[in-house]
């Protein structure tokens, strides 16, 4: 490989981390919002059908899936930088897992958008709460399996792209723990208030924003100046030291 190939193909290397690090970020921020902003009301009320019917509703949502896009997008690039390391498998593995698994969870989010919305506003339109009887029946029909198995194939995901970050050797060890935590608490979080969806939140915030970070600081390695020796002065070292330490 010539200089100029080599040169080429680091230069687009070191793009693709700052994409993936970019992609992490967003997401980590996106999913403290979709909490934040989702209306949280009694379901079974006229107040739930003013929520499902809101442009907050619709909004809350769409930044949820974003999330998950952008997580899928900050996986692969994190697979390509852990291409050349002992963690390759894993991180390649982690990729494939967490696609499937944002593929299956997107669905359910349409219905849980644009179905729910189609229900509030036509409860609102009755002025009845009846309809919100179906609400049930959108959230927990044969789409629940499918986001369930989602679900559990995007915390897979993450259990194995922390393994990889620790083996990789090149990456922050711990920067994966938060990440891989955070999916894995995914599903249960459902069942909590909304603070506790927030908090959930800022712990994926966490894990995605470590991880950005440890691939930016991974694809620079340490200084020499910073090991105490210039690059050609290592030997030289060594053998100046070797000798006082023999006299």
């Amino acid at each position: 490989m010539t200089t100029a190939s080599a040169s080429r193909e680091q230069i687009i290397s070191s793009s693709r981390v700052r994409l993936g690090a970019m992609s992490l970020v967003l997401s980590g921020i996106l999913f403290v919002l979709y909490p934040l902003l989702r209306p949280f009301s009694d379901e079974s009320s006229l107040q739930g059908a003013q929520a499902f019917a809101s442009s907050a509703w619709i909004l809350a949502h769409m930044l949820g899936v974003l999330g998950f896009i952008l997580i899928a997008l900050g996986l692969l690039c994190l697979s390509s930088a852990l291409q050349h390391t002992a963690a390759r498998r894993l991180a390649s593995l982690a990729l494939v897992l967490t696609w499937i698994g944002v593929g299956l969870i997107l669905p359910y989010y349409g219905a849980e958008m644009f179905g729910l919305r189609a229900i509030g506003q036509e409860a609102l339109r009755q002025h009845s709460s009846a309809l919100l009887s179906l609400v049930d029946t959108v959230r927990l029909g044969p789409g629940a399996i499918v986001f369930v198995v989602g679900l559990g194939l995007l915390a897979i995901g993450a259990v194995l792209a922390a393994i990889a970050v620790w083996r990789s050797g090149t990456l922050s060890r711990w920067s994966g723990l938060p990440f891989a935590l955070g999916f894995v608490l995914y599903l249960p979080q459902f069942f909590g208030t909304q603070p506790i969806r927030v908090a959930h939140g800022l712990l994926v915030a966490l894990g995605c924003i470590w991880v950005a970070v440890s691939l930016v600081r991974g694809q620079y390695p340490q200084s020499p100046l910073l090991q105490g020796q210039a690059p050609g002065s290592g030997k030289h070292m060594a053998d100046k030291d070797a000798h006082r330490v023999s006299v």
